[in-house]
């Protein structure tokens, strides 16, 4: 497994913004992973994506990387920031914004307006 934990360390310190999904982020395999994906995408984030269901040690190993038990899994600048329920209320109540603007990601603000807008 430590193959697997300097992998995700490298691919999570090396990318401004990594999701650990299942699938793509054109193509998800799961609602979760599909909904995470599509927040990204909407808001014009760029953001590096591992399908853990094409790589096993990976799929059990950002498990115990960031000791959270569910995939989807979001990291900004290194750092673990939630699953979909998590990024879901980031998302809603504008704190992800305030993250990718603390940490220099750029994104699409008017389409982060527009997702709450939608939701209210």
């Amino acid at each position: 497994m430590t193959d697997a934990k300097t992998r995700i360390d490298e691919t999570v310190k090396s990318n401004d913004v990594v999701l650990y999904m299942k699938g793509t982020k054109s193509m998800p395999q799961c609602g979760f992973s599909s909904r995470v994906a599509g927040v990204l995408n909407y808001m014009g984030i760029d953001f590096t994506d591992v399908n853990v269901l094409a790589d096993e040690e990976i799929r059990q190993g950002i498990k115990e990387y960031s000791d959270w038990p569910t995939i989807p899994q979001l990291y900004v600048k290194g750092e673990f920031v939630g699953g979909c329920d998590i990024i879901t209320e980031m998302t809603l109540s504008g704190e992800l914004d305030t993250l990718f603007e603390e940490n220099g990601v750029a994104y699409d603000k008017d389409a982060a307006n527009k997702i709450r807008e939608a939701n209210a």
